[in-house]
């Protein structure tokens, strides 16, 4: 599948099918590895040239925005499927890969009537592929939420000792509690742990003698535990921190130690039954806004060949798909199927802003020519 393609349109003189024939016949002769295809364009409702003219000046921003939601479901379909370790299916409009999409294109004349003006054709597609951004953002920014709370719980979990979560750390015999007895737990800075060992029985009267133990280390602290009065802790507190140890408050329940892992068992579930949910949106919705840009392609193309050639409609509209070694190659060919003084009309043109501007491209070209890109 090729990650760009041409759409381009030129002036018929005789016949749509003499030039196609003329066409196909160039391409296979002097750039044979370029694919090539009728684009279907049916006859829309052209109206007054005042209309078309401001029509196109809206054009361009229009297929930008469908070309950067469609980019931007298709880049949330990666996200969620390298999160979950999977690779991207095929993206298809209907069960049809998105390049045969394109390549055997046929208006929905049921979605679109052709016989609607172009504004509200184009209304409608941009109204569609708002609402489905709309939509896009509220589901992103739901499955978003459940995981920020995972990632709360999951820091808490595997932080270092001085913000973690301890209840997993901790076992009932690790505490003494009792009408006057407390137990603390002090995280204690790996390296001052001697100091910690020879010095919290002094830091306040009426600790427990060589009641400490040590119950888990990571690569910054070490867990501690020490009993005490109760009537002393608060003091006990502000002098372990002078001396840089930290006493973390904590209370064994094994009910919200329970409650905490269904809380996480929950969240597990509702991310990934989001994350399935989302998934298959994106797939479905890609297809949608995908018809909806190649219909709206189908406008521009018509639009832009009616203020290129004139009428009445007159033009043979393909899509290309060039590699970059037989760009100029191609170019050439299509010039050259082109009316010569409209060709010599194009190249010594300076002012290329107009119709750059509803082209797309870089350079001008006597004939209609803007590119897709699926990357």
């Amino acid at each position: 599948m090729a990650s760009r393609y041409w759409v381009v349109s030129l002036p018929v003189q005789s016949s749509a099918s003499s030039l196609w024939s003329r066409l196909q016949d160039s391409i296979s002769k002097n750039s044979f590895d370029t694919p090539l295809y009728r684009f279907n364009t049916p006859d829309l409702r052209v109206g007054t040239l005042d209309s078309l003219l401001a029509l196109c000046d809206d054009l361009l921003k229009s297929n930008n925005f469908v070309e950067g939601v469609s980019n931007k479901i298709k880049r949330q379909i990666e996200d969620l499927e390298r999160i979950s370790g999977g690779e991207s299916t095929a993206l298809t409009v209907d069960g049809v890969p998105v390049d045969s999409y394109l390549t055997r294109f046929a208006w929905d004349e049921a979605k679109y009537p052709t016989m609607s003006p172009l504004r509200e054709i184009v209304d409608n597609i941009h109204l569609q592929v708002a609402k489905i951004e709309d939509d896009l953002k509220v589901r992103v920014a739901e499955y978003n939420n459940v995981r920020s709370q995972l990632n709360a719980i999951n820091r808490k979990q595997s932080g270092s000792l001085a913000v973690r979560d301890l209840s997993n750390l901790v076992k009932p015999e690790d505490l003494v509690i009792s009408e006057h007895l407390v137990t603390l737990l002090a995280v204690v800075p790996k390296y001052s742990q001697k100091d910690w060992l020879s010095s919290y029985e002094t830091l306040t009267t009426y600790v427990v003698p060589r009641s400490s133990k040590k119950l888990h280390e990571d690569n910054e602290y070490a867990l501690y535990t020490v009993t005490l009065f109760g009537r002393v802790a608060d003091n006990f507190r502000t002098n372990a921190r002078e001396k840089g140890f930290q006493v973390r408050d904590f209370e064994y329940s094994p009910e919200a130690q329970e409650g905490r892992k269904q809380d996480l068992e929950r969240l597990l579930q509702d991310q990934e039954s989001l994350r399935a949910s989302l998934l298959q949106w994106c797939y479905t919705c890609y297809g949608e806004v995908f018809s909806s840009w190649m219909h709206f392609c189908s406008v521009r193309v018509f639009a832009e060949s009616i203020l290129r050639y004139g009428l009445p409609p007159s033009f043979l509209a393909v899509v290309l798909a060039p590699s970059v070694k037989s760009e100029k190659k191609v170019r050439s060919i299509l010039e050259g199927l082109c009316d010569s003084r409209n060709s010599n009309f194009w190249k010594s043109e300076e002012e290329v802003g107009a119709m750059a501007g509803l082209g797309g491209d870089a350079d001008t070209h006597p004939y209609v020519s803007f590119t897709i890109n699926f990357a």
